[in-house]
């Protein structure tokens, strides 16, 4: 790859993620919040869960067990700086959970480097524990990728990864935990 085009490309994710980490606190100062408790409900819908217990938390309580930076990325839907993550240099053999709920979401076979400045994946550990949904912010459609257990963001999916599955889970580190397995 080219140096000239290597440059522009990073100058232009690192403006789409702020733009994006812009517009999900704007997003959030926008909703309003659920006037039982003065937070915003956090439930999400069971059907596409399959079966996976979902975690419910007051958005009080999210802020109090997330950094600001997975509050931010997690419960607003924001994206984490490329190649921020220590997530990306990890080739240990381990399991990335999420980092809200514990969920085992991706392993290390299934990890490979995109190139993109985020840990990227070709599959989940189990299709159930991830839900994909239409996102249309940024004057595009992508597909967002959700913890299935808490409902937390954790990036997009893309059709451009390796083989086996050709999908490129592209997916924000602060948003994952790694364990490692022996």
């Amino acid at each position: 790859m080219n140096r000239r085009y290597f440059l522009s490309s990073s100058v232009a994710l690192g403006a789409v993620a702020a733009l994006s980490r812009l517009l999900g606190v704007a997003e959030n100062l926008l909703q309003k919040p659920d006037s039982s408790n003065g937070s915003k409900d956090t439930r999400g819908d069971t059907s596409k869960s399959k079966g996976i217990k979902k975690v419910i938390k007051t958005d009080a309580e999210w802020k109090s067990q997330l950094t600001p930076e997975q509050y931010n990325v997690m419960r607003q839907k924001g994206t984490e700086y490329a190649y921020s993550s220590p997530l990306n240099e990890i080739h240990d053999r381990g399991i990335f959970e999420c980092a809200a709920c514990g969920l085992p979401l991706f392993s290390s076979a299934q990890k490979f480097d995109s190139g993109t400045g985020w840990p990227s994946f070709w599959a989940p550990i189990k299709k159930e524990n991830v839900i994909e949904e239409v996102d249309k912010t940024l004057g595009m459609t992508r597909t967002e990728v959700l913890c299935a257990q808490c409902d937390g963001h954790l990036g997009h999916v893309f059709d451009d990864g390796p083989k086996p599955t050709g999908l490129r889970y592209c997916m924000n580190g602060v948003a994952l935990k790694f364990e490692k397995q022996t």
